[in-house]
């Protein structure tokens, strides 16, 4: 008896598997639970591969390319295009909040809060400091970045070993062609492991709805739903400006990745879908080299969601605690957050240890009022998740859009095929000259 066609589509397997895990979660919570290592052991397969992949897609691409300073001049409108899209987005979510005021009410007492619970965040946010952050840029050993799984250390040696083979050229072909083939086979690699994303989405689901269950969203929905809609707002008008000015619909695109959307949906971590992003990008029609930079790169430095959640939840805490925040204190938060929101990435729970080292630094409200959020903050990481990945797509493309590194015939010929329902990975394959490696 052969598989019906719909259900051969990745989307519809974990849409599916997101379902049924919810369903379990909520009417067996202690099953739910225990299926946790099912979404937890599907994130690190795909993180094993995350360092490897980085290195083969931008020594390659680099090595290609040949012109650094091509390279360079595309890694500093980068870092440009991020400080000011994060800065939107921290203002977006600073003036959503003054207008939607959604702590405005609670009245909690600080007594009441338990600050056990966020000791930890607040240790961590110790090493959120500027100089910590820019040594933690450079590995310890060249094995060290690949032992870590760091990515930007892994992206600083990829980008050193990239320039040197550039830099030397044909002597250095024999090993651009030994990487460029190993790539191949990571690639085939993530396909494999792609087809246990429904398992994992499954897995992820279920535990988070069964260690939570939905009556821990019902105290603070007015904060969930202000936070999903500005994001989603930020994505269709913010972004949609953005993509509409590099020549392609946002909702175009956002079917385009609506496969890795929805992995990011049931696993909250946008970290699981990189290898495919990458890949889906260059399938897109961006240069390997630009997508092999920018995506990495946005992993750490281009975090939308996570700056309008930072912004959005300190004021929340300032309404919910009734401390009230004056102009001055406020544009002085937007600017420390502008610095602190750059490390969120690098290290665990990065959201609330950012918030954590910005509150210690202001001392405008006390840090133990994080606890406020832990509960719900498992609901609200896939907004910031998905956020930050359909942010990291649109700067991809419009960076190698306006360094002209970016086929265009391409990229509407694969975005048409998105909305037409043709399978996007298999239109877009026939454009792309490893088609072997972009599959479900």
């Amino acid at each position: 008896m052969t598989t019906p066609r719909l259900f051969r589509s990745l989307y519809v397997q974990v849409l599916v598997a997101v379902v049924i895990g919810a369903v379990l979660g909520h009417l067996r919570p202690s099953v739910g639970v225990a299926l946790r290592p099912l979404g937890e052991g599907f994130i690190k397969l795909v993180k094993m591969l995350i360092a490897p992949i980085i290195f083969a897609t931008v020594v390659v691409g680099i090595a290609k390319m040949g012109d650094l300073r091509k390279l360079g001049r595309i890694g500093f409108k980068a870092i440009i295009y991020f400080e000011l899209v994060t800065t939107c987005a921290l203002v977006i979510g600073l003036v959503v909040g003054k207008l939607v005021r959604p702590g405005a009410g609670l009245h909690v007492a600080l007594t009441s809060l338990d600050s056990k619970s966020v000791a930890s965040y607040v240790t961590a946010s110790k090493h959120l400091g500027a100089v910590d952050f820019l040594l933690n840029v450079i590995p310890t050993t060249l094995v060290d970045a690949f032992a870590k799984g760091d990515i930007l250390q892994v992206l600083l040696v990829s980008v050193l070993f990239g320039a040197a083979a550039a830099i030397i050229g044909d002597a250095a072909a024999p090993v651009v062609d030994f990487i460029d083939a190993a790539g191949h086979v990571l690639f085939r690699v993530v396909g494999i492991i792609m087809r246990l994303a429904p398992l994992g989405a499954l897995g992820a689901i279920a535990f988070t709805v069964g260690q939570f269950g939905v009556g821990a969203l019902v105290g603070l929905a007015k904060l969930m739903v202000t936070f999903y809609l500005t994001g989603a707002l930020f994505v269709l008008v913010f972004l949609g400006i953005i993509a509409r000015r590099c020549g392609f619909s946002i909702i175009a695109f956002i079917r385009y990745i609506r496969e890795e959307i929805l992995i990011v949906l049931a696993t909250s971590s946008s970290e699981s879908v990189l290898p495919r992003m990458i890949r889906k990008m260059e399938a897109l029609g961006c240069r390997p080299a630009v997508a092999g930079v920018v995506i990495p790169m946005g992993y750490s430095f281009n975090l939308d969601g996570t700056s309008i959640y930072l912004t959005l939840a300190t004021l929340f805490l300032s309404q919910a605690l009734d401390v009230p925040l004056g102009l001055g204190q406020e544009v002085g938060l937007l600017a420390i957050l502008l610095l602190t929101s750059k490390g969120a990435a690098a290290v665990t729970g990065g959201g609330f240890v950012t918030l954590a080292a910005t509150l210690s630094a202001t001392n405008t409200l006390p840090v133990e009022g994080l606890a406020l959020l832990l509960g719900i903050d498992r609901f609200m990481s896939e907004a910031r998740a998905i956020t930050n990945l359909v942010g990291n797509g649109v700067a991809t493309v419009a960076l190698a859009r306006w360094e002209n590194e970016l086929d265009v015939d391409q990229m509407r010929r694969t975005l048409g095929a998105a909305g037409t329902g043709v399978s996007v990975s298999r239109a877009a394959a026939r454009d792309h000259q490893r088609s072997g490696d972009v599959d479900h």
